[in-house]
């Protein structure tokens, strides 16, 4: 077309490694979204090679943090063959975002990218299928979240449409900062116009997110007090007898302490308890913790439920979504081998996030699972009255605990309800409904934290929708390009 003569790139593949360069480092724990507006100017404008080895770069400098999983010989892989295979799980993950990009950009450019319907079509897929990602085991980040930490106005539009919402504004923030180049670079009186308008959409857009933040929903009057324990026990030394004995040791005096302090619960993060493991003393408060469980011949990571007065788990809820490899091997039983988990091959459970309790009902993530939004506010409109992340994220670095802090945050905010994170070393925060941190423990230190939590009740646009509205942005798209946009014959 005449305006891609205007407009070229001079190294395509440069600038798309370039673009995504800027794309990974605005996602969080930066979460710059001019940055990744800017970023996402080439994928409009450039094919699918250059916008896959786009997407690739973003995830290998986003997901950098797989790389401190070496060395792994403290679940037996020998020295020689662990920092080759952490390279491996790092490559293999840009690699399949560069895939699926690069699939992407190529029915975009079936579809003509100038076109605003095209434009529409092609941000509502994108943020469908990171929905749909994040629900099975191969997803972490996506641009659904790279509004947080920095940009929370925005990210309160996710109260009403959801991180594949997010992702769909994003790109066409994007697409149409591209479409104003376009028209600058080929000399049109009409840029600025299309400047002006878009910096307006822009404005509303934040706009709108605030307000959305700002919007009350009921909530309980008395504030409940929380008591986190978080252990800072190295995972390579975790199953050690002498460790074990220590966090028994550390669990008994928080359990004291919460007495002492009149809280309702004392948390404790993913993997606390070992299999059949029960609690070290018996006091008067109840014990949320992370633990394993058996289920017949099946072994369960699970978040388990301690009744006061008691020291054996009266319910639980089971991690539905397994780290690939590490706790989850495909064709486990044809190649014998039961992944990198120090416990050896698990078992998915129920998918529900929903844990009842006389006190209340909450919603549960266990590590990753706080990726997938869908999940927590379904939990939330089934009566969940706040939501807990329990999770282990050691030896990462302290990059992937900034982005569970984002990731916490917009949970917080989609489903409207307090979030209390509990980590082994950290995020242990509280996150008010608004996905503002509350307080937060120290990260890598062992310690103890009182939190507190407003419970809150009925459910936001995004809880009673879902993904409705992107449906119905990409079936929109198709009417008006079928509609406006025939096919030139």
């Amino acid at each position: 077309m005449a305006e891609n003569r205007h407009f070229q790139w001079q190294s395509p593949l440069a600038v798309g490694c370039l673009a995504g360069l800027l794309a990974g480092l605005a996602l969080p724990p930066q979460g710059w979204s001019p940055l990744l507006w800017l970023a996402l100017v080439p994928l409009w404008g450039l094919g699918p090679l250059a916008a896959g080895l786009g997407a690739a770069v973003a995830v290998l400098v986003s997901h950098r943090w797989l790389l401190w999983l070496h060395p792994l010989d403290w679940v037996g892989v020998p020295g020689p063959l662990s920092l080759p295979l952490c390279l491996a799980l790092w490559g293999g993950c840009g690699l399949l975002a560069g895939v699926l990009v690069a699939s992407w950009r190529a029915l975009i450019g079936r579809l003509g990218p100038e076109r605003p319907a095209t434009a529409l079509v092609g941000a509502a897929l994108w943020g469908l299928v990171e929905v749909a990602l994040a629900r099975g085991p191969l997803f972490w980040l996506g641009l659904g979240s790279a509004a947080l930490p920095g940009d929370r106005p925005l990210a309160g539009l996710a109260v009403a449409i959801g991180a594949g919402g997010l992702a769909a504004v994003q790109l066409l923030f994007g697409w149409g900062l591209w479409r104003v180049l376009v028209a600058a670079r080929s000399g049109r009186g009409s840029w600025r116009r299309l400047a002006l308008f878009w910096c307006a959409t822009v404005l509303v857009g934040h706009g709108l997110g605030w307000s959305l933040l700002a919007a009350e929903s009921p909530s309980s009057a008395q504030a409940t007090s929380l008591l986190l324990l978080q252990p800072a026990i190295p995972t390579r030394h975790k199953f050690e007898f002498g460790q074990q004995q220590r966090l028994l040791q550390r669990l008994a005096a928080a359990q004291r302490e919460g007495r002492e302090r009149g809280v309702q619960a004392v948390l404790l993060p993913e993997g606390s308890l070992a299999l059949g493991q029960s609690l070290p003393v018996q006091e008067p408060v109840e014990v949320l913790s992370g633990g394993f469980r058996a289920d017949g011949v099946d072994h369960r990571s699970s978040l388990l439920r301690f009744a006061p007065d008691q020291i054996e788990p009266a319910g639980w809820v089971d991690k539905h979504r397994l780290v690939p490899l590490g706790e989850w091997v495909p064709l486990a039983g044809l190649l014998e081998w039961s992944g990198l988990s120090a416990v050896g091959g698990l078992t998915s459970g129920s998918p529900s996030r929903l844990l009842s309790r006389p006190e209340g009902a909450i919603g549960v993530a266990i590590c990753y699972e706080i990726a997938d939004g869908h999940a927590l506010a379904s939990a939330s409109r089934d009566g969940a009255q706040w939501l807990l992340a329990s999770a282990n994220l050691d030896p990462y670095p302290l990059l992937l605990q900034q982005q569970f802090s984002a990731l916490a945050q917009l949970r917080a905010i989609e489903s409207g309800r307090w979030l209390v994170s509990v980590a082994n070393t950290g995020p242990s925060l509280v996150v008010n409904h608004q996905g503002v941190v509350q307080r937060s423990l120290p990260s890598g230190r062992s310690s103890t934290g009182l939190v507190q939590v407003r419970q809150r009740y009925g459910a936001t646009p995004y809880a009673r929708w879902g993904e409705w509205p992107l449906v119905a942005l990409g079936v929109g798209g198709l009417v008006w390009r079928s509609r406006w946009n025939p096919i030139q014959r």
